[in-house]
């Protein structure tokens, strides 16, 4: 059922709230209805159910002065608070994120204090009490935000973002435009042609509005996947150094010697290994046939060249209980990675897995709440956290550090305060304007094909994006 709002803008972000707290139709019908005088706002609610029909309404003060778009995000804050209060009452429900329905709480957070609306140190006890948010989750923000020192907000600094869309097999709960590489083992060498040019267009768009490169990241899919000499030819085509360069190699079976010997000669720093878990028989069920032996010989090969090494998890995979999960972080434990991504396992409408097919989703509290509380307890700390659609119980995605490893990438990203120049298919450029508190993105298309076809409309598109 959709809730039906008088102020249609609206609309959506009061759904994706609905949809928190009903994963499948909603059981009953809303309709939401405003009115103002002067700074006076209502927000009325009808809620029909089994034929009965209640209404619930609240007032709220407005400032006597507010920009246009200072305006609309109230409205909007003070409508999805209105329904969350109701929906919570009929439900008896209570969400981690209370009203927050958006990819960056965090972000939210900090851009209340930026605008002062909050002090710092008040934060936590805000977004518990005006925006409903747990108080664990509302300490975790406060201490995401301390952590994130690398923050520079400077329009000069971009961070270079490369696609490769292509992985070894797909995953069952896979949402992303990635191809398996037997569907597109023709295409590869070409596509990288198309990267090179529309690179080759960025590096010269970069001196000629003297911007600088503060981090690169290779991301997909799975960028490992190419071959030695794939691998090489794309990373001499970049020709920046930076402090930190970040290549995904996901899969512990695309991981050699000789790639790794590649990644080091031309200045990579960092690189993920992704387990996501250590029990075997999860990993056939989903799709993915790396082993753990794979995995432990892969990162114990990474040690070697001293790469600063990422591993994610996902909390709820398959049929895993508690138990299992709790085996998974005691192996990373031991592992002790300079990094560690803790994912809350989301059923988008790409995936070929479906949400009636999980059987854990009472436990995924538990194993998130685990993650947490060990990873802490053994000298990591959180810096950065996302949330996605469908992410089973509302929970997000949270990666730690150890001793200063941060992933400045993965900061400037999830809290958009750095533009990001990317390239490839899928890939989606981002403008970021920090004294008009702006945000501009420009995608490149979706397909490889398409994107082979049309790299010339790619590479025009993206200069006149960063004129």
């Amino acid at each position: 059922m959709k809730i039906v709002c008088q102020s249609v803008e609206f609309e959506k972000d009061m759904q994706d709230l609905v949809n928190l707290f009903y994963e499948d139709d909603c059981p009953f019908s809303i309709q939401h209805s405003s009115s103002r005088n002067a700074n006076q706002l209502q927000s009325f609610l009808k809620v029909e159910i089994d034929g009965q029909e209640k209404q619930y309404f609240k007032a709220y003060t407005l400032p006597a002065q507010m920009t246009v778009l200072q305006e609309k995000s109230l409205l909007k804050r003070h409508y999805k608070n209105h329904l969350y209060e109701v929906l919570s009452t009929i439900s008896g429900k209570k969400l981690p994120w209370g009203s927050l329905t958006g990819v960056r709480p965090t972000k939210f957070a900090r851009d209340l204090i930026d605008r002062g609306e909050v002090k710092s140190h008040l934060i936590s006890e805000i977004l518990s009490k005006d925006y409903h948010v747990s108080q664990d989750k509302a300490k975790l923000a406060v201490q995401i935000l301390k952590n994130q020192r690398c923050i520079i907000k400077n329009d000069k600094l971009i961070d270079l973002f490369i696609n490769i869309p292509i992985c070894p097999t797909r995953c069952n709960y896979c949402s992303f435009i990635s191809n398996e590489l037997w569907t597109v083992k023709d295409k590869v060498d070409t596509y990288l042609d198309c990267v090179i040019k529309e690179l080759e267009a960025v590096k010269k768009l970069i001196a000629e509005k003297y911007y600088i490169v503060r981090t690169i990241y290779i991301g997909g899919g799975t960028p490992s996947v190419l071959t030695e000499k794939q691998l090489e030819r794309l990373l001499a085509a970049i020709g920046y150094w930076v402090t930190e360069f970040t290549v995904e190699c996901g899969r512990a079976d695309t991981i050699t010697r000789e790639k790794l010997e590649i990644l080091k000669k031309y200045g990579v720093t960092r690189i993920s290994i992704n387990p996501q878990t250590f029990c075997e028989s999860t990993l056939k069920k989903i799709g993915r046939k790396t082993t753990n032996q794979q995995v432990l010989d892969a990162y114990m090969l990474a040690m070697e060249y001293d790469f600063v090494v990422n591993m994610d998890i996902i909390a709820g995979l398959g049929e895993e209980r508690l138990r299992t999960f709790k085996s998974t972080i005691k192996i990373l434990l031991e592992l002790y990675p300079h990094n560690i991504t803790v994912h809350t396992l989301s059923i988008k409408n790409a995936a070929q897995i479906r949400g009636q097919e999980i059987k854990n989703a009472t436990d995924v509290p538990k194993m998130v709440d685990f993650a947490q509380q060990t990873l802490l307890a053994n000298g990591y700390k959180p810096y950065y956290l996302y949330r996605q659609k469908h992410q089973l119980g509302g929970l997000e995605n949270v990666g730690y550090f150890r001793d200063d490893n941060v992933c400045i990438f993965n900061v400037d990203s999830m809290e958009d305060v750095s533009s990001v120049i990317a390239v490839g298919a899928g890939a989606i450029s981002k403008r970021v304007f920090n004294l008009e508190n702006r945000i501009e993105r420009e995608p490149n298309c979706k397909f490889i094909n398409d994107y082979i076809d049309r790299i010339d409309e790619m590479i025009e598109k993206k200069i006149k994006f960063f004129s």
